[in-house]
């Protein structure tokens, strides 16, 4: 059977954020995820997720500047150091809160650096930081991400993050399969999750279009919950959509949709 896990950035966002681990609890979640813990003290984050008996499944590396428009920093080449001391720092974060996975948004592509050039840079950057979490026992992800929602986003296929991770050649490095930017870039979910399944360390889900809970939209989640368990699947999945209405009224997508 599937397991949920909050996406915290995105369910309960009525509430300042560390309010909406309770809220989460109380709702009936054993796990949340969420972008970034880095503007909270790792001590903060971790009496949340103890007070509340959840555990954390999923977090990000730094990203850059989000609030300016970045989504990461691993295609940028002046930003080398930047990326490795986020690296870093994610690993402490995620010691301090038991995590056991971290989320790589690799970010937009850089202007004026050509696709081979491209590319070497990030696998360089991916390689260095899937080593320094395997000496943490931690896995590194990586996610593509639909160009709709943000253009220029460089990482936008299943097959090429296979293929990236193919390079990195890290037994550590997986793919965190978002079945809302699946479904806009590429379709063929089921057929996709089947073929690179060894491939996926984390799945997250939302309908489309809107983005909102599963059952507003196109997505056959009923026989996806199902597909997921017949392939082997047995990880978390993220909720991380924006909610129609409130979060709470719009849960009852957990009963109505599982198999």
């Amino acid at each position: 059977m599937p397991k949920f896990a909050a996406n915290l950035t995105m369910l309960f966002n009525e509430v300042p954020f560390l309010d909406r681990f309770e809220r989460a609890a109380r709702a009936g979640f054993e796990a949340v995820e969420f972008l970034f813990p880095y503007a909270y003290r790792a001590d903060e984050i971790k009496q949340r997720l103890d007070d509340h008996g959840l555990r954390l499944v999923l977090h990000n590396l730094p990203a850059g500047d989000w609030d300016g428009g970045e989504r990461g920093v691993a295609c940028l080449p002046d930003r080398v150091a930047e990326f490795r001391s986020g690296v870093t720092r994610a690993i402490e974060y995620a010691q301090a809160l038991g995590v056991g996975q971290l989320n790589c948004l690799v970010g937009k592509t850089a202007p004026g650096l050509g696709d081979a050039a491209l590319r070497a840079l990030v696998v360089e950057n991916l390689a260095y930081a899937a080593a320094q979490l395997k000496r943490a026992s931690l896995k590194l992800l990586i996610e593509p991400i639909n160009t709709f929602d943000i253009p220029g986003f460089y990482l936008c296929h299943t097959a090429q993050a296979a293929g990236i991770l193919l390079e990195v050649g890290a037994d550590n490095a997986y793919v965190q399969y978002d079945i809302y930017h699946a479904q806009r870039m590429e379709g063929e979910l089921a057929a996709t999750m089947q073929k690179y399944i060894r491939n996926i360390g984390h799945v997250q889900l939302a309908d489309n279009p809107g983005r909102h809970e599963p059952g507003t939209g196109e997505i056959n989640y009923p026989f996806l919950f199902a597909h997921l368990d017949g392939i082997g699947y047995g990880g978390w999945i993220g909720c991380e959509y924006k909610p129609a209405g409130t979060t709470e009224a719009g849960l009852g997508w957990r009963e109505r949709l599982n198999p």
